[in-house]
């Protein structure tokens, strides 16, 4: 698990890996991926056939989540249609099979949770998913997108334009962000009601993440331009690409490359935080399935 020295505020601006314009083979249906209050829908790339199939497709349809219905503000819900072309349920796509958890080891923690942030400049998402390290399943999930603080109306016009608007999900962007300084204060929230935070440490848990940028450099960054104090649950976090790394004894330069190396379905849009969130959980089960230590 990865410390940082409190105080210790880090200057040097970190680089995420370039898109991955392409896609790896799935057995996934071509889904849309735009999310609209309209029934208007952008289609994605169509997804083809592989031939070994894994363990998260099985009876398993794959459809856009409904970023509404994740920030609680769906108010779509008594239409059909609606309820047929997105997901409401974040935990689909994220079943195991239960024969299979004789094979996790008993783990130090009761939770992980799994975190992706996005934004360059400014925090511009915020998913967590809270992933109980008994059953592999999704306990619940925070999610918020962010307004930034620094910039003008029409730069974060097109900052979200060419961020989110690629995606489709522009519209829920703009209809749904709050400033940082609301979203950790509902974080925090969220973390007591789930009793894995009463004020100091976490509790029984832990944040994984894919590499360090998250919470060494980028949280750090917000939290001063935002003039606030860091939490002190972001302290310590655990890098997955270094439990890949000892685990399996093979580097991974990302999340896209370990899902490659596992033969994980790459499922929703890269870059899309609570997308990229899921697939990095997807990475997690497995290796816990495959007998890993998370500590």
């Amino acid at each position: 698990m990865m410390a940082l020295p409190r105080g210790c505020l880090a200057k040097m601006l970190s680089h995420r890996n370039p898109m991955f314009l392409s896609l790896y083979p799935l057995t996934l249906q071509p889904a849309n991926l735009a999310l609209h209050r309209t029934h208007s829908v952008t289609p994605s790339a169509s997804l083809s056939n592989s031939q070994t199939p894994s363990f998260h497709e099985l009876h398993f349809h794959w459809k856009p989540l409904c970023l509404y219905h994740c920030q609680g503000k769906c108010a779509k819900m008594d239409d059909p249609i609606h309820l047929e072309t997105f997901n409401h349920d974040c935990s689909n796509g994220l079943k195991v099979d239960i024969a299979e958890l004789n094979k996790i080891r008993p783990q130090n923690l009761d939770y992980f949770l799994v975190l992706d942030l996005e934004g360059r400049v400014e925090i511009l998402e915020f998913p967590v998913l809270m992933i109980s390290a008994k059953t592999l399943q999704v306990e619940d999930i925070f999610h918020r997108f962010v307004r930034p603080s620094k910039m003008s109306e029409r730069r974060i016009n097109e900052y979200i334009a060419n961020k989110y608007g690629k995606f489709g999900v522009h519209k829920v962007w703009h209809d749904t962000a709050i400033p940082f300084t609301e979203v950790i204060q509902q974080f925090g929230v969220w973390l007591m009601q789930n009793q894995l935070w009463m004020g100091a440490e976490l509790n029984r848990a832990a944040f994984v993440t894919c590499g360090n940028w998250d919470l060494k450099t980028k949280v750090l960054q917000q939290c001063e331009v935002s003039k606030i104090k860091l939490p002190p649950y972001f302290m310590e976090w655990v890098n997955l690409k270094d439990v890949y790394l000892n685990f399996y004894n093979r580097r991974a330069t990302g999340m896209v490359t370990m899902m490659k190396e596992l033969q994980i379905p790459l499922m929703g849009s890269h870059h899309l935080g609570i997308d990229d969130s899921m697939n990095i959980a997807r990475v997690l089960q497995r290796m816990l399935l495959d007998g890993a230590l998370i500590q």
